[in-house]
């Protein structure tokens, strides 16, 4: 759908839901779509075994994201550890802003689109939920991955994650000032994604 030409930017919060209604809103809208903590993923695993992380940032393959397991919190933590280094947030700013200006439009979701990678998008949503909650929905998702952690764990994980992201230096983790901000705590992917895609029809009506 070449005529849908907008650029979507989904932030929020770790385990918020704004992965699953990014690949929903992309497959609905039939547009590309760019999970950019996948990136900080993929070079944080480089990372663990051995690799320069800048080294990782600039021969980085997405499609490696399909083979390696990336939702480990050994490499949640070092995601983020890499996120620090403001040569890989460089290199990696450079890779995701030639996804977003793909002319058919893109949805893009992480932390920091819609303030630094793409502050010009033509929709921005911040999604979040209490940490609890979002503690619960990653236990499940490792759970049935074969991973073997406790709720407390991944709260714990979540929470120093939270503190991590909102403290750092280059491009904490912040809503945009003109972003729709969605609480997902007393909502199921269903509400969410329904509400989501009743603003974007909204905006192509106009």
């Amino acid at each position: 759908m070449t005529s849908f030409g907008l650029t979507i930017a989904i932030d929020g919060t770790a385990a918020s839901g704004k992965g699953t209604i990014s690949r929903k809103i992309a497959q609905n809208y039939c547009v590309p779509h760019l999970d950019t903590g996948l990136l900080y993923r993929l070079v944080g695993y480089h990372f663990l075994h051995g690799i320069d992380p800048i080294e990782a940032a600039n021969q980085l393959n997405v499609k490696q994201a399909e083979v390696f397991d990336l939702k480990t919190l050994k490499v949640s933590n070092a995601a983020s550890k890499v996120a620090k280094n403001p040569s890989v947030r460089a290199k990696l700013l450079e890779f995701q802003r030639r996804f977003a200006s793909k002319p058919g439009g893109a949805v893009l979701d992480g932390r920091d689109i819609g303030t630094v990678i793409c502050p010009n998008a033509d929709l921005k949503f911040y999604i979040t939920a209490c940490s609890e909650v979002r503690a619960q929905r990653r236990h499940s998702e490792l759970f049935a991955l074969g991973h073997k952690i406790s709720y407390e764990s991944v709260l714990r994980e979540i929470q120093e994650r939270d503190e991590r992201d909102a403290n750092r230096e280059q491009s904490p983790l912040l809503p945009a000032e003109d972003a729709y901000k969605i609480d997902t705590s007393d909502m199921n992917i269903k509400e969410v994604y329904d509400l989501v895609c009743l603003i974007i029809d909204a905006k192509l009506e106009k």
